[in-house]
């Protein structure tokens, strides 16, 4: 049996940015994602932290293939639209991958 792979981002919006933010993934970035084969689910995490509101992103694939069809051969570069970009203040460049270990 495969483990499903868990890829990790982290960005920072302003607080007056961080419910278009959270807009953007729900109408833009969910659906896409949705679309894809081998996508899985996807959590978002917020914290204030204090330069505004931190999010924390983890989508989870079935494996690193189906990760290649959404962010292309470098796997470690993070996918930041535009649209997104617009919103953040700050957000790390590189994205981390894990094995799932334990789901329940």
């Amino acid at each position: 049996m495969s483990s499903s792979i868990v890829r990790t981002w982290s960005g920072v919006t302003s607080v007056s940015d961080a419910d278009a933010y959270l807009d953007h993934l729900q109408n833009d970035t969910i659906p896409h994602l949705r679309a894809l084969e081998g996508f899985e689910d996807i959590r978002v995490l917020r914290r204030e932290v204090m330069e505004g509101i931190q999010f924390i992103v983890m989508t989870t694939w079935c494996s690193f293939d189906a990760i290649r069809a959404f962010a292309g051969d470098e796997l470690e570069v993070a996918v930041v639209p535009a649209t997104a970009r617009a919103l953040l203040l700050r957000f790390d460049p590189h994205v981390r991958h894990y094995e799932a270990a334990i789901a329940q």
